[in-house]
């Protein structure tokens, strides 16, 4: 498949997109815009951005076509064995999933906005935008030219967000095999040299616990707006950030901190390490699993873990991040009816809207607590020889590097294996039951010198216990991890 991208009137917000598709024998062939997108597990609808749409033979003849659902066409073809399909998008939104141009940015993800044959999925994309000659690319996808990208099949370029402009700025470092770039678009003069000191210590620090990096390349793609957001998204080869207000100064960094560390475990915890539900991914419809809890928790657990390991965040940064999962769950979703399991199937429910009161829990906030419980649990077993990093480095090594899908009896299985016994008050009481978490999380952090401690009014704050023993279990915690 072969698309084309062009914006005539860059003000007007619209995208004008050809989608050239050959090696037709059939009568007819189907054509879907994704109704999600991944990273995000809700209906989204991206259909509700085109205003006109055709397709037509390659003399410029319409064919016929007709809806055949919110967002799939049937067009027929008896005779016709390349088609070009025509429409238009509007592309005004700039958060970590849409699509955004204007006369002097382009901001493309592909996913929002490239239709697709069905049978077509697993052939080679390129993707060519009409760009001024002046503009750079920032993007995963490899280059044909200048304005040109291609992809291996239409799952790699979905997964692949593009930033393009005359402002963009960026350098790179290189680990392993792997050059990681850093990009920034916006009103932003960046700190080269601290964001680059920054960057190796963490992506080191993963890499390390890890074992191996999926990619050869990798791309933090930034932009930074005027007014507050805090928004990013995995990709294969990438994570698209978007980050402000641009005055914020310190907050902003210490934002940015976050969020890349974050996203850069995805590129094992989600991309590659993926459930057995979402491989391959279906398109056109919710794909629901129940394990939301450990590519979400685990993923927020160890992005600001891998920050405190690597020494960019000394201790008190640390606790300030913990203490904001705290906060959030207990605070809000103490006694949610909800177990983690439960809420992971309902991300495509309400996911990431308030919903009503205490039915549902953060998979983000309650799994990140649920991933520290089980953490420390593995740890005091065996005095540190063994942790939750092997629990994740079983997972990549036999299902990620392979690219084969775990269920939550993979999961449960592999824990059990590395812990050495039976879990099953874990599984019951944090994972799959409602039962507030305070009484196995204060347990657990009191072995590591820490305490959360619940006020009259409902609010927690977390605080250190002075045995010294504790302390020094703390610290290996805390440190290089094993």
């Amino acid at each position: 498949m072969r698309y084309h991208l062009s914006s005539p009137i860059p003000e007007s917000h619209f995208i004008d997109i050809e989608c050239s598709i050959d090696k037709i024998g059939a009568d007819t062939i189907e054509i879907q815009l994704p109704a999600w997108r991944p990273g995000r597990y809700e209906l989204q609808n991206f259909a509700k951005n085109i205003q006109r749409f055709g397709v037509f033979d390659t003399s410029g003849n319409p064919l016929i076509f007709r809806k055949i659902t919110k967002d799939r066409w049937l067009i027929q073809t008896p005779g016709v064995s390349e088609i070009i399909v025509r429409y238009n998008y509007y592309a005004n939104i700039q958060n970590a999933g849409s699509s955004y141009v204007s006369g002097g940015f382009w901001y493309v993800n592909p996913v929002n906005l490239c239709v697709y044959a069905e049978g077509y999925l697993n052939e080679p994309c390129t993707l060519e935008l009409a760009i001024p000659d002046h503009f750079q690319i920032a993007c995963g996808l490899k280059k044909k030219d200048t304005k040109t990208l291609s992809a291996k099949d239409y799952y790699e370029l979905v997964d692949s967000p593009l930033m393009a402009s005359a402002t963009l700025q960026h350098r790179t470092y290189q680990l392993q095999e792997t050059t990681f770039y850093v990009w920034m678009q916006g009103n932003i003069k960046p700190n080269w040299q601290q964001i680059l000191i920054d960057f190796e210590k963490f992506t080191a620090s993963q890499m390390a616990a890890m074992g191996s990096f999926p990619e050869s390349e990798y791309h933090f793609l930034n932009l930074i707006l005027p007014t507050p957001y805090y928004h990013g998204v995995e990709h294969r080869h990438s994570t698209m950030i978007v980050l402000g207000p641009d005055d914020e100064g310190e907050g902003l960094y210490t934002d940015l901190l976050g969020v890349s560390s974050h996203e850069l475990f995805h590129a094992w915890n989600i991309i590659r390490i993926r459930p057995k539900e979402l491989l391959p991914y279906d398109f056109t419809k919710e794909n629901y699993f129940s394990t939301c809890f450990v590519a979400e928790g685990v993923t927020t657990y160890y992005g600001d873990l891998f920050l405190r390991r690597s020494g960019v965040f000394d201790d008190a940064a640390y606790y300030r991040e913990l203490q904001v999962y705290m906060k959030r769950h207990f605070e809000n979703n103490r006694n949610a009816q909800q177990s983690l399991a439960e809420s992971s199937w309902d991300l495509w429910l309400d996911g990431y809207e308030k919903g009503i009161p205490q039915r549902k829990v953060s998979v983000y906030h309650k799994g990140a607590l649920a991933a520290l419980i089980l953490d420390v649990t593995i740890r005091k077993i065996h005095q540190h020889q063994y942790s939750l990093d092997d629990v994740m480095r079983l997972l990549w090594e036999r299902f990620g590097i392979p690219f084969a899908g775990y269920s939550l009896e993979d999961y449960q299985a592999i824990v059990e294996e590395v812990a050495g016994e039976p879990l099953k008050w874990y599984w019951d009481d944090c994972i799959l039951s409602n039962i507030p978490l305070e009484n196995h999380l204060n347990h657990a952090l009191s072995w590591v010198g820490l305490q959360m401690v619940t006020f009259s009014d409902g609010t927690v704050h977390l605080q250190e216990l002075g045995n010294e023993r504790a302390v020094l279990q703390r610290k290996k915690w805390l440190s290089s991890g094993i």
